[in-house]
């Protein structure tokens, strides 16, 4: 079985590379990230034709967060439980679903602006309000996983200058502590193996040649339970994705799983 996760940054802009991509990759499950569309806009029928269902929750040009499975796709759970609203409203963060054995979230947390900004303080209620959401699946015996973009380079082996960013988001102790109080609920980070370089960055810059600079960052996560990561046996970021005309500023990371 083989599960991606993917910051598309506009499921319309990406979309050809997308559809291309999946028939390429032999993907069974992707989890997307920053749709940037309507719930009513999102491509289904395009992904219907290749065999996918969708399971989506967004609501417009900002943020917006899909499941798409050609193994099932059942339980679905829209939004985050108990999750922060911001300026009112619960955004298009989380959505969640059974896909054939595992059961999986894709996940867009808040990007938090800066270390002042009251959206920081909503990322780190957001993701105190993802542990409780999850709990129970991570105790489980079912492969489960968490994947999306986390806004957080987990160690400062996964900024390419960590000097860069002291005072900035992304690589704070509180927002790593927030990662780490996840895994305190029964998850694994699953790093990838890097295919070039010495690590497996998955998001670079559109500005200053960030991506052939390779001036990048390891803010795109897969935290699995036992059962989803002693099922691993392979997983990447596929950096080709991150090239040409038209790419998204992410690239999919891949996980394989040897399931029943």
């Amino acid at each position: 079985m083989r599960i991606a996760t993917w910051n598309v940054n506009s499921i319309t802009a990406r979309l050809p590379r997308l559809l291309a991509w999946l028939e390429s990759s032999g993907t069974d499950v992707l989890c997307i990230q920053e749709t940037k569309t309507t719930a009513e806009q999102f491509p289904a029928d395009e992904l219907r034709e290749l065999g996918y269902e969708s399971a989506v929750n967004a609501t417009g040009r900002w943020n917006g967060v899909a499941l798409v499975s050609r193994v099932g796709l059942e339980d679905v759970t829209t939004g985050l439980p108990g999750g922060p609203d911001y300026d009112g409203v619960q955004e298009p963060r989380a959505i969640s679903a059974t896909c054939g054995p595992a059961r999986v979230w894709s996940v867009y947390v808040p990007n938090g602006r800066e270390v002042d900004h009251a959206h920081f303080a909503y990322k780190l209620e957001w993701f105190e309000a993802l542990k409780g959401a999850v709990a129970a699946d991570a105790a489980g015996a079912r492969p489960f996983a968490v994947l999306g973009d986390f806004n957080v380079a987990p160690t400062d082996a996964d900024v390419w200058d960590p000097s860069l960013f002291e005072g900035a988001t992304h690589v704070t102790p509180a927002e790593r502590a927030a990662l780490a109080a996840l895994r305190e609920a029964g998850l694994s980070d699953v790093v990838p193996r890097p295919l070039k370089y010495d690590h497996p960055f998955t998001y670079w810059d559109y500005r200053q040649l960030g991506f052939p600079k390779n001036r990048g960052m390891r803010i795109d996560l897969v935290y699995g339970n036992e059962a989803f990561t002693k099922a691993v046996s392979d997983s990447y970021v596929d950096r080709e994705e991150r090239k040409g005309k038209g790419a998204s500023d992410h690239a999919p990371v891949v996980v394989d799983l040897d399931v029943k």
